[in-house]
Formats: structure tokens, C-alpha cells, sequence
């Protein structure tokens, strides 16, 4: 097994640099205890794995450098949180390489799943493979890159659409709420399960009225679209509990609970490269209570019928769990 000094010598190796005083620090772990009954075959439906660098190159066109997060890791996070499955999705920072997710779900057999990224190099062959190994997704990541362009965001949305039909996979986008209503069309007649990361890129200090929140609430009331509840801490900034993500969590629940998803977002990377750095600098990982995070939910769904919806029976249906 790799040592971080391992990790932190393989990624000198592989160009990718640190800046003066900055040790790689570990990936988050609970720090608080889970205070309710997280039933049976409960799924963390968004994480990522960062590989030893020399092993999983990172994408030379990144706007990022993380700090690795191993499966051991993980699985020791998801030890403490009481949750037995995995959806596990390809960052941005490995392009449409994904070996280091494929890695990660081996590590747990037939308890992960994996959301993968693709372009028009991928080959039905290589989807083939995939969809074997366990993917049941692809993932159009519009945020992290600064995509805005309504264009843009429908012909992408558009080719996902018409390669994943024939196979039944879902389409992830992580993006802006402008971008859901240029593409609420499309979502409505689309033919595959569309799922939106991160509260649909919802901003929690502007609450449940702010523009364009909904055209994703209809989308959701509808049965068209998932919305993973997770990476609180995207949506609101007042930690530790993220109190103003709250009447967001709830007005999704309140929709269509059969259309809600819960995701830790572990290993909290911040994909912003801090002014002054290049991209090929580690930017250190973002140390959330997971636990903290997850005993949220209760918070938000009152309701532990609710809360089996979230955390076990939507994600069997979307992902393919039996």
C-alpha cells in the first residue's frame, strides 16, 4: 500500500509540484459520529478518487492539481458514516482518462458504481467495457471549466443524450442554474435519466426564489431530472453546517423524493488554483465533516421513509444496484 510520502514522491515524478510550506495533508475523515439509522445498502452517490500520480497521469489541459485520495481512504470514510455502496465519477483533473475511477471501484467490487467522462475518441467497444466494469453514466462537467454558453451547454448536453440512449445510461451535468433553464427543454424530452450534481448549482444565500430554481423544481416534480443533495459547501458558506442550504434541500424532497440523491462530494477538492499558482501546484483538498454533513439529512428529511428513498432506493434504480 502507498504511503502519502509515497504518493507525495510519485507526483515529484510525474510534474506535478507543491509551493513553499505546503505538506499534502490527508483526505477528509468524520470527525462526527452519525446520530440516526443509516438503513441498509445506503450509497454515497459522489465521489472521486485521486490516484498516485505516476500510476494515474493527470489531464495536462486541468485548471487544477489535487492531493491524492486513495480507496483505502474512502472505504475507511464510509466505515465511519455506516454506508455500504459507492457511486464514484471521473474529475475533470484526469479528462476523459478513467483509469484512476475504474481503480477506485475495483477496490470495491460490486458495491461501486462509476460515472464516467467521454469524447468522440471513446469507442462503443470502450462503453462496452465500461458499462461491465460497472459505469452507468457520463458526466458533462460544465462548471469547473467556466462553461456559460447556453450553446455550447445544449449541443454538449444534446450528443451525450443521443450516445447514451441505445444503453440506458444516465447524463450528469455539473453546472450553473442558468444552465438548467437553457437546456430545461431538453431534459423534459430526453430519453435517458438526466441527473444534476451539487444542487443543481443552486447558491443557498439567494434561497428558494432565486432565479431559475424553478425551472429545476419542475424538471425534479416531473420525474425528468435527479438532483444530488451533496457538496453542501459549494452551495452555502456557513459552515460547519451549511444551515442555508437547508430550504433548498428541502423544497427538492418536497418536489419528488423519488428524484433526490445524497453524495458526500469526499474528497472535497477545490478546483480553483488560488491566484499566483499554476495549475500543476497541489491545491490542498478541503477538510469537511463528512459526519457533520451527513447528519444533515435527517434535517432535511424528518421522514426515515424519505430518507431510505435518497439513500437506498433511488440510487438502486439509477445506478443498477441489486
Amino acid at each position: 500500500m502507498l504511503t502519502r510520502r509515497d504518493m507525495m514522491l510519485a507526483s515529484i515524478a510525474a510534474g506535478v509540484t507543491m509551493t513553499s510550506g505546503n505538506a499534502f495533508s490527508k483526505a477528509a475523515q468524520p470527525s462526527t459520529a452519525v446520530n440516526f439509522d443509516v438503513p441498509a445498502g445506503a450509497c454515497d452517490c459522489h465521489t472521486h478518487i485521486h490516484g498516485d500520480p505516476q500510476r494515474f497521469p493527470f489531464f495536462a489541459g486541468r485548471v487544477y492539481t489535487p492531493e491524492p485520495a486513495s480507496p483505502e481512504e474512502m472505504a475507511a470514510l464510509h466505515k465511519a458514516l455506516h454506508i455500504e455502496r459507492v457511486v464514484i465519477v471521473t474529475p475533470s483533473v484526469y479528462g476523459t482518462d478513467n483509469s484512476s475511477t475504474l481503480f477506485g471501484m475495483k477496490a470495491r467490487g460490486a458495491t461501486a458504481r462509476g460515472v464516467a467522462v467521454i469524447d468522440d475518441k471513446t469507442s462503443e467497444s470502450d462503453l462496452d467495457a465500461m458499462n461491465k466494469a460497472g459505469f452507468r453514466g457520463i458526466r458533462i462537467n460544465l462548471a469547473t471549466g467556466g462553461i456559460n454558453d447556453p450553446n455550447v451547454g445544449r449541443a454538449r448536453f444534446t450528443t451525450a443524450v443521443e450516445r447514451m440512449k441505445a444503453r440506458g445510461w444516465h447524463v450528469q451535468l455539473y453546472t450553473s442554474l442558468a444552465m438548467v433553464s437553457a437546456i430545461k427543454d431538453l431534459v423534459a424530452t430526453a430519453p435517458v435519466p438526466v441527473v444534476f450534481d451539487h444542487f443543481g448549482g443552486a447558491e443557498a444565500a439567494l434561497g428558494t426564489g432565486q432565479p431559475a430554481f424553478a425551472d429545476l423544481l419542475a424538471l425534479v416534480k416531473s420525474g425528468k431530472a435527479y438532483v444530488k443533495i451533496s457538496g453542501a459547501y459549494r452551495a452555502s458558506k456557513l459552515a460547519p453546517d451549511y444551515a442555508d442550504a437547508t430550504p433548498l434541500a428541502q423544497a427538492l424532497i418536497a418536489a419528488n423524493a423519488d428524484r433526490i440523491v445524497w453524495g458526500t462530494d469526499w474528497p472535497h477538492p477545490d478546483s480553483v488554483t488560488p491566484q499566483g499558482r499554476k495549475v500543476t501546484d497541489v491545491t490542498p483538498l478541503y477538510q469537511i465533516d463528512d459526519g457533520r454533513l451527513l447528519n444533515q439529512l435527517p434535517v432535511w428529511a424528518p421522514d426515515a421513509d424519505v430518507r431510505k428513498k435518497i439513500l437506498v432506493d433511488n440510487p438502486a434504480r439509477l445506478y443498477g444496484f441489486t
